[in-house]
C-alpha cells in the first residue's frame, strides 16, 4: 500500500492559555510546543504511524520553518521528493491558542508566500504504485489534475473539504470519498438536520459523503442511506488536527477493507485519542492503542 497526499504542510506554534484574552490585554502562556501541521501532511503522518507508507507533494519556503516541516515528514518515513522549496519565500505557519480545560483552540495562520504547486511540477510517475490519493483541495489546479489522473488509473480519491472554495466542487467530481467539515455542508445550504443531509449530499458526485461534526460525531450519506456515528467521549486537551487524523484513520479503514461503519468508528477513535495530547501530531495514536480503545468502548473492528 502507498498513499499519495497533495496539499498543505505547515509549522505550528501552540500555546496553552487559561482563557482567550480580551482585546488589548496580556495573557501568560502556560505551555508552549512546536509541531508539524497541515491537513494533507498530518493525514499522511497518521497513516505512516498506522503502518501505511506515503509520499507528500506540496510547497515550503526556504526559511527555517520549511526545513522543520521537511524534517518532520522525513522523520515519519514519508517521501518528500515532491515537496518543492520556493526560493526567497516563507512557509505556511500557524499560531494556535488552546484554552486550558476545554481543548478548544483559536488559529492564526499565514499562507505560504511562494507559488502553489503546479501540475507541471509533479513527476510523471507520481501515481505509480499508489493505492489511494488524498487531497485537501487548497491548491486547486494541481489537485484537479491529480484527481483526474487518479480516476483515469482507477485509484480512489478522498477530498478533505473544509468549506466551499473556488474549484472545490469541480475537484469533488473526480473523488470517491468526500469527508468534509460541517461548514462545507452549511455552505451548500444544508440546514444541519441529519434527515436532510441526503438532499445536500445527493447533489455531489462522490458516492460516499461524510460530514464531521466535532464532538457531535459525524453523519455519512451512502447508497441512499444516512449513517450517524457519535464521537467517543474523551478528556479533550486540544482539538488541533483532529479532523486531519480522522481523514488518515478513514483512509486506513478503507485500505484495510473495513465496513463503512467500522471505518468511520476507527477514524473517530483515532481523532478522539489525538485530542488527549497537544498539537496535531503528538497525540496521533498507534494501531494497538486505537484497537484497544475501540474494544474498551464495545467495538471489535476488522476486515
Amino acid at each position: 500500500m502507498r498513499v499519495v497526499g497533495i496539499g498543505q504542510c505547515a509549522w505550528d506554534y501552540l500555546g496553552v492559555v487559561d482563557a482567550f484574552p480580551a482585546v488589548d490585554t496580556k495573557q501568560e502562556v502556560e505551555e508552549w510546543q512546536e509541531q508539524g501541521g497541515g491537513p494533507a501532511a498530518t493525514a499522511l503522518v497518521t497513516l505512516a504511524r498506522l503502518g501505511i507508507p506515503g509520499e507528500f507533494f506540496g510547497v515550503t519556503g526556504d526559511d527555517s520553518e520549511g526545513e522543520r516541516i521537511r524534517r518532520s515528514l522525513v522523520s515519519e518515513g514519508i517521501g518528500i521528493r515532491g515537496v518543492i522549496t520556493r526560493r526567497n519565500a516563507s512557509s505556511q505557519t500557524a499560531f494556535i491558542a488552546i484554552e486550558k480545560g476545554t481543548g478548544t483552540r483559536t488559529i492564526f495562520w499565514r499562507r505560504p508566500s511562494g507559488l502553489p504547486l503546479l501540475p507541471a511540477e509533479l513527476p510523471a510517475d507520481f501515481l505509480d504504485g499508489c493505492t489511494f490519493l488524498h487531497l485537501d483541495g487548497l491548491m486547486t489546479e494541481v489537485s484537479l489534475f491529480a484527481a483526474q489522473q487518479a480516476l483515469h488509473r482507477g485509484i480512489p480519491v478522498m477530498l478533505d473539504a473544509g468549506r466551499v472554495r473556488p474549484g472545490m466542487l469541480e475537484i469533488a467530481e473526480y473523488c470517491q470519498y468526500l469527508v468534509a467539515a460541517e461548514q462545507f455542508a452549511l455552505d451548500l445550504g444544508w440546514d444541519g438536520r441529519p434527515e436532510t443531509l441526503s438532499a445536500t449530499a445527493g447533489r455531489l458526485k462522490p458516492p460516499v459523503v461524510t460530514i464531521t461534526l466535532g464532538k457531535r460525531g459525524s453523519i455519512t450519506f451512502h447508497g441512499g442511506e444516512i449513517l450517524s456515528v457519535p464521537a467517543f467521549p474523551v478528556h479533550a486537551v486540544d482539538t488541533t488536527g483532529a479532523g486531519d487524523v480522522f481523514h488518515g484513520g478513514y483512509i486506513f479503514g478503507i485500505l484495510r477493507g473495513f465496513a463503512l461503519a467500522d471505518t468511520i468508528r476507527f477514524a473517530s477513535a483515532a481523532a478522539a485519542l489525538k485530542c488527549t495530547r497537544i498539537g496535531g501530531r503528538a497525540g496521533i495514536p498507534s494501531l494497538p492503542r486505537i484497537l484497544r480503545f475501540l474494544g474498551e468502548n464495545g467495538y471489535a473492528i476488522g476486515p
